[in-house]
C-alpha cells in the first residue's frame, strides 16, 4: 500500500499533466461510446466509477477501515449528500437530449456558478476582470446553448407534437445541468472551509465522496440492472493483447471506470505538484481538447456559433485564472536568458 501510495505522491508535474490529458481524454471517448448506444446508461456508469474507486481507497487510503478519519465523519456525510447528487443528475442528463459537447460547455460554467455563491454566502468581492470574465463564459454558454435549442426544436424528421415533446425534456436537461453547477460550487465552498477547518486531506475526501454514498444506489438498482442486462448482450469484442472475448459495452465500460481514475489520480498528483493556478489551466486546456476531439470524431453537430460561444468560455476561463498575468513575467525572462554562443 505504501508504494502504491508513493505513486501519487512524488511524481513530476509533466507525467500528471499526461495523466490529466490522457486519462480525462479518454474517458469522454469511453462515455460517448456508452451513451451513443444506451443513451439512459448513466447511472450504471456512476456506479461503477464510485464502486472502483471506493475499493481502491479503502485498501490504500482506510487500509481496510483501521485508519481515522482526519475530518470528523459527519461532515463527509453531507459532502457526499451533494457530491452523489451532482454526479447522478450530471450523468443523467445525458438521457434528456443533451449533446456531450453542449454537455462538456455547460459545466465548464462553473466559475459562474462559484463565483456567483461566493458572493452570497461568503460575502466575497471580486476584481473588475474577474467579473470581465464571467460575463464572458456566461455569454459563451448563453450562445450554445440558445443555438443546440434551436437545432433540438427544428430536428427534422419530427411531427409538431412530437418535436415539442423532444424540446422540453432538452429543456429538462438544461435544468438539471444548472442544479448540478450551483450544487458542485455550493459543495466547493462547503469544502474549502472544512479544509480551513481540518487542513487538506484531499485522498481521504475521495475515498469518503465515494464510498459512502454506494448504498444511494440501491434506488437506482432496477435501472442499473436494466442497462447490465442490455450490455450483456451487445456484440461479443475481443480485447486485445488478452485475446478474452467480451460483450463491447461491458468492455467500453471498464475502460471508462479505468481512466475516470486515472483522470482523477492526475489531478490530485497536479494539486500536490503546482499551483491551483497551474490546475485550472491544465483542466480547462483538457476540456477543450476533449470537445474538439468530440466534434471531430463523433460528428457532432457544431456550427460557428457553437464555436464563437466556446472561444468566449474558454478565453473567460483564462482571463478569470489570470494566466496572461503569470505567462507575462515568465515570458520576460526567457526573452532575456543568455544566447549560446
Amino acid at each position: 500500500a505504501r508504494r502504491f501510495a508513493v505513486w501519487g505522491d512524488a511524481m513530476h508535474p509533466a507525467v500528471a499533466v499526461g495523466l490529466v490529458f490522457g486519462g480525462c481524454c479518454s474517458n469522454v471517448v469511453f462515455l460517448e461510446l456508452l451513451v451513443r448506444q444506451f443513451p439512459g446508461c448513466g447511472n450504471i456508469v456512476t456506479f461503477s466509477q464510485f464502486l472502483f474507486i471506493a475499493m481502491e481507497g479503502f485498501i490504500f487510503e482506510a487500509n481496510f477501515g483501521r485508519k481515522k478519519p482526519a475530518i470528523p465523519i459527519r461532515y463527509y456525510f453531507i459532502m457526499v449528500a451533494m457530491f452523489f447528487t451532482v454526479s447522478v443528475v450530471n450523468n443523467y442528463a445525458l438521457n434528456l437530449n443533451i449533446a456531450m459537447p453542449l454537455h462538456m460547455i455547460f459545466r465548464s460554467g462553473s466559475l459562474i456558478a462559484s463565483m456567483a455563491l461566493g458572493i452570497i454566502i461568503l460575502k466575497k468581492r471580486y476584481s473588475v476582470s474577474k467579473y470581465t470574465s464571467i460575463a464572458l463564459v456566461s455569454l459563451g454558454i448563453f450562445t450554445c446553448t440558445f443555438m443546440s435549442a434551436k437545432q433540438v426544436a427544428s430536428d427534422s424528421g419530427l411531427n409538431e407534437e412530437d418535436g415539442l415533446q423532444v424540446f422540453l425534456w432538452w429543456m429538462l436537461g438544461i435544468l438539471a445541468l444548472t442544479f448540478a453547477l450551483l450544487m458542485s460550487a455550493r459543495m466547493g465552498i462547503f469544502q474549502e472551509t472544512l479544509y480551513k477547518q481540518f487542513g487538506k486531506h484531499s485522498k481521504e475526501a475521495l475515498f469518503y465522496n465515494h464510498a459512502l454514498p454506494l448504498p444511494g444506489f440501491l434506488l437506482l438498482a432496477p435501472n442499473i440492472y436494466h442497462h447490465a442486462v442490455l450490455f450483456s448482450q451487445s456484440e461479443p469484442f475481443q480485447v486485445p493483447v488478452i485475446g478474452l472475448t467480451v460483450p463491447i459495452m461491458w468492455f467500453y465500460l471498464l475502460m471508462n471506470v479505468i481512466t475516470q481514475y486515472i483522470c482523477i489520480r492526475g489531478v490530485f498528483i497536479l494539486t500536490t505538484e503546482c499551483t491551483s493556478l497551474t490546475v485550472t489551466l491544465v483542466v480547462t486546456l483538457r476540456k477543450f481538447v476533449s470537445l474538439i476531439f468530440s466534434i471531430l470524431y463523433f460528428h457532432n453537430p457544431f456550427t460557428a456559433w457553437h464555436w464563437l460561444g466556446t472561444t468566449f468560455v474558454f478565453v473567460g476561463t483564462l482571463m478569470y485564472t489570470e494566466v496572461w498575468n503569470s505567462l507575462g513575467p515568465f515570458l520576460a525572462r526567457w526573452r532575456k536568458r543568455p544566447k549560446e554562443e
